[in-house]
This record gives C-alpha cells, sequence and structure tokens, in this order.
C-alpha cells in the first residue's frame, strides 16, 4: 500500500511536470510569434492560489499594439489567447476605460506591462519581487 501510494505519487508529479513543459513551451512560441513582430510588453499577476496572469503586447516604433495575448488560469492546461480588442491601440495612451471590461486580474497585468514598459523606456530596471521561496531560504549575500 505505502508503495503504491509513492508511485501514484511520483506519476502525479511526472504528468504535471509534462504538462508544465508543454504549457511553458506553448507560452514561449506564443512569445515568439508576437517578438518576430516587434517589441513585447509583458505585464503579470501572480497568484499563488488563485489564477495568474500574463498579458504580452506586441507594439511597434510608434507604440502602437499590433497583437496583444493574455495566459490566464489555475493549471497548467491554460493557454495564450488572443485579445483583439487591443490591437491597433496605442500602448502609451492606453486608460481605464479602455480595460475596464476585462476581469481584475486582467486588469492589474495591463497595468503591470504599462509600469515595467514606462521603467525600461526611461533605461530603469525592474525590480526582482520576492518569492515564497525566498522568504524560506534567504539568500546569501
Amino acid at each position: 500500500m505505502f508503495w503504491s501510494l509513492i508511485m501514484l505519487i511520483g506519476a502525479a508529479w511526472l504528468t504535471q511536470s509534462l504538462f508544465g513543459f508543454l504549457q511553458i513551451k506553448h507560452f514561449n512560441r506564443k512569445y515568439a510569434e508576437l517578438r518576430s513582430l516587434g517589441r513585447v510588453a509583458i505585464g503579470k499577476r501572480t497568484g499563488l492560489l488563485r489564477a495568474g496572469t500574463v498579458v504580452m503586447f506586441a507594439i511597434d516604433k510608434q507604440n502602437n499594439i499590433l497583437k496583444a495575448a493574455k495566459m490566464q488560469g489555475v493549471t497548467v492546461f491554460s493557454r495564450v489567447k488572443k485579445m483583439k480588442e487591443f490591437d491597433g491601440k496605442n500602448l502609451l495612451t492606453l486608460s481605464e476605460d479602455d480595460y475596464k471590461h476585462v476581469n481584475k486580474l486582467t486588469r492589474t497585468a495591463i497595468e503591470d506591462a504599462l509600469n515595467s514598459y514606462e521603467i525600461i523606456s526611461k533605461g530603469g530596471e525592474l525590480k526582482v519581487k520576492k518569492g515564497w521561496i525566498d522568504y524560506l531560504i534567504p539568500r546569501k549575500n
């Protein structure tokens, strides 16, 4: 009985790892598609037990959005989906009215993308936020 439980946990872990790998591969392929169009502004809203959201905006030299996409969900079955309502808009003039129709997680991710783009365009660096593992195992400096 004990070894059956260990084998079941191991099989579940391997299955999750496989689906996680496939999800990352899908995300990287969609990112490469957007990157081939131009620069990409990325925003995220992570969730530990809630759905996480990643938004990506492919923009041209005038900051017009060529394509927008997001990945949202809790499981490894989440996939990147198009957000056609943003195509053709200017990234720097996006207002809350432009994204008030999306859910709160997507709205937060869009605001993160706008903030990140502003920091990068001014020559700054994004701060890496501490994750739960950083609090459990502090790094030595």
